[in-house]
């Protein structure tokens, strides 16, 4: 097989990321890197909020040189608004991969993650709600819908930013009696 074969470059081309999912299973390795990784861009104002969302991880991703590219969180919670548990996601990439495709890839195979979480466990959260504080997505994204992934616009949110949701396939809506019993923050 010749190297100018390109099936043969996509099978000896190493992924350009690799995800580990750490949703309610972050290692001590492995949150000192997200820590640090937070802390060098950044992302979050103080270390003790960042040792706090440390909590929250929900997946990691690397770049081909194992270095931090991306960190996603997710935080059950009950908004006001929806009166309906969802996962709160936020994504933090790291500026050098802000032009790739890195964001789309990293919500996705969160959403999936969080999805299989929640329907073995019958569903504590019926979806990801995210609230669009980037501005690029205002100019980019003006479909009420996106497919990929399949987020829902539904409003703003009391910051005053866009709302978008996530619902995952085989959920339903809880009754009235199940949402006063939660227990859950009403906004991060």
């Amino acid at each position: 097989m010749s190297h100018d074969d390109p099936a043969a470059t996509a099978a000896t081309t190493p992924p350009r990321f690799r995800f580990t999912a750490t949703w309610r299973s972050l290692g001590a390795d492995d949150a000192q890197h997200v820590h640090d990784f937070w802390q060098r861009h950044h992302a979050i104002a103080s270390a003790a909020d960042a040792q706090r969302r440390l909590a929250q991880v929900a997946m990691i991703a690397r770049d081909g040189n194992g270095e931090i590219a991306a960190v996603s969180t997710a935080l059950p919670m009950l908004p006001p608004r929806f009166g309906q548990p969802m996962y709160y996601f936020r994504a933090f990439i790291a500026p050098a991969w802000r032009t790739s495709k890195l964001v789309r890839d990293i919500t996705n195979r969160s959403c999936e993650h969080l999805e299989a979480f929640a329907r073995e466990r019958d569903f504590p959260c019926i979806g990801v709600l995210l609230e669009l504080e980037n501005d690029g997505f205002y100019r980019a994204l003006r479909k009420p819908v996106w497919h990929n992934p399949r987020f829902y616009y539904a409003g703003r949110s009391e910051r005053g930013l866009e709302v978008r949701v996530f619902y995952f396939a085989g959920a339903r809506l809880k009754s009235a009696e199940q949402v006063r019993q939660i227990r859950l923050p009403a906004h991060p």
